[in-house]
């Protein structure tokens, strides 16, 4: 599995737990497949809409949409903050990359951060690692929002 699928497994799975406790799944299922599973039944919903008139993006035009998933959005922050409380250690996920990674117990090292770089396509230089790492945080943050987490717009900023 990707770095990034990891990552949104793990916050996924968490909040699909706290989100609907009562929900359904599949009994005996692994909480990957079960977070990877909601993630993609999330994507489409999410996915902005073009309007080829006017050429503006509007992402909250599919979302609301008769055929948008029932299920509640996963609240990546509350996930993400009862996390911290559990970890026993001071982590700022909500600026750096190093400490949401560590927080999910990923390898935080430069060479899975610039692996993840990678595989969300970044084009800058990766031995600026200040400046990937900026950019890495924004992107997973927005990307939690793009497959049905509810984000805080200053995470995604």
């Amino acid at each position: 599995m990707s770095i990034f699928g990891t990552i949104m497994s793990k916050v996924f799975h968490g909040g699909q737990a706290q989100a609907s406790p009562g929900a359904t799944t599949a009994q005996g299922s692994p909480g990957a497949t079960t977070a990877q599973a909601s993630a993609a039944s999330t994507t489409a919903p999410s996915t902005p809409q073009v309007s080829a008139a006017a050429g503006s993006v509007s992402p909250v035009a599919k979302a609301e949409s008769p055929g948008a998933s029932p299920q509640p959005a996963v609240d990546v922050e509350a996930v993400l903050t009862d996390l911290s409380r559990k970890a026993g250690q001071q982590l700022d996920w909500r600026h750096s990359i190093v400490d949401l990674m560590k927080l999910l117990n990923l390898d935080s090292s430069l060479s899975a951060r610039k692996d993840l770089a990678k595989e969300l396509h970044y084009s800058g230089d990766t031995s600026d690692s200040a400046t990937m790492n900026v950019w890495l945080h924004k992107q997973v943050m927005t990307k939690f929002a793009e497959n049905g987490g509810k984000v805080p717009a200053d995470l995604r900023t």
